[in-house]
């Protein structure tokens, strides 16, 4: 029994020195991340395709065991849409072959003008997917969280491919107004659905957004708290990344989100310990 957790990086300035060690080769620093959580979400694969010998550093720094979500390009969602991108396509999933197991899903992340119209493209897609890949699919049209109709289409569509579909809960940031510029940007840029926390695989993939503040950041994920230990009491695996504005506390949130469902799961297998930020002292 597993629950992986993990961040939107696995590098991020406000975390060397304090959490991991600084100053650290670019080879090691996905090495120190994974002594704090076992999963990573793959946001930097959106912007470009990263070469086969990048990915193989990746590899050599994580166990069979770590989680990669990696997300598709956006050339490929964006621009093309779902629709004739197959050099693309093929392009990035060789590149991403040397994590072998370690991909957990695919993460198709459609954009916000993606809606039930679109949805014979999303088939048409998933079923072009090679054998043994496992898509997880996050939309943003209201009409996915307001419309029946739409929803029972897209859960549909998701079901014959065997995909999940992944929430991305924004509603602890926008449940009062911001209170700092890290904020105040989200604000601007994140998307404002309703939660939704219904798994339709045994993969569930959660993308939890809180505040600046700790202690807001915890109150809000009380609910995924409950919701995660019920899925893992039903046999499920699922992974959640925990994310916040500026995402400076993002590294301890997860463990402590760990934490916190293995209250409730006594059976879970904890995440290692840490390495530390400081080399040892003699005194």
């Amino acid at each position: 029994m597993r629950l992986h957790v993990g961040c939107a990086m696995w590098t991020h300035a406000p975390w060397q020195g304090r959490f991991l060690p600084h100053p650290l080769a670019q080879g090691e620093r996905l090495r120190a991340y994974a002594t704090w959580c076992n999963a990573v979400e793959g946001n930097t694969t959106f912007y470009a395709t990263p070469s086969r010998s990048t990915v193989e550093t990746w590899a050599a720094q994580t166990d069979p065991g770590f989680r990669f979500v990696v997300k598709l390009p956006k050339a490929i969602t964006h621009m093309r849409r779902l629709t004739g991108a197959q050099e693309e396509l093929g392009a990035f999933l060789h590149a991403m072959e040397p994590l072998g197991p370690r991909v957990h899903a695919l993460w198709v992340q459609v954009p916000g003008s993606f809606g039930p119209g679109d949805l014979g493209a999303l088939a048409a897609f998933l079923r072009r997917l090679p054998a043994g890949l496992r898509p997880a699919v996050e939309v943003r049209h209201r009409a996915f969280f307001e419309d029946e109709r739409a929803v029972g289409q897209l859960e549909r569509v998701l079901a014959g491919a065997g995909a999940e579909w992944v929430p991305f809960d924004t509603t602890t940031l926008f449940g009062s107004p911001p209170t700092s510029d890290a904020e105040r940007d989200a604000w601007t840029k994140k998307p404002r659905v309703p939660r939704r926390a219904r798994a339709l695989t045994d993969r569930p993939i959660v993308r939890y957004l809180g505040r600046d503040d700790v202690d807001r950041t915890v109150a809000g994920w009380q609910g995924w708290v409950g919701t995660v230990a019920g899925w893992l009491r039903e046999g499920r695996s699922p992974t959640v990344f925990v994310h916040t504005p500026d995402n400076a506390e993002a590294l301890p949130l997860a463990r402590r989100f760990h934490d916190e469902v293995r209250a409730r799961v006594p059976g879970l297998e904890p995440l290692p310990e840490p390495m530390p930020a400081e080399p040892p002292t003699l005194f």
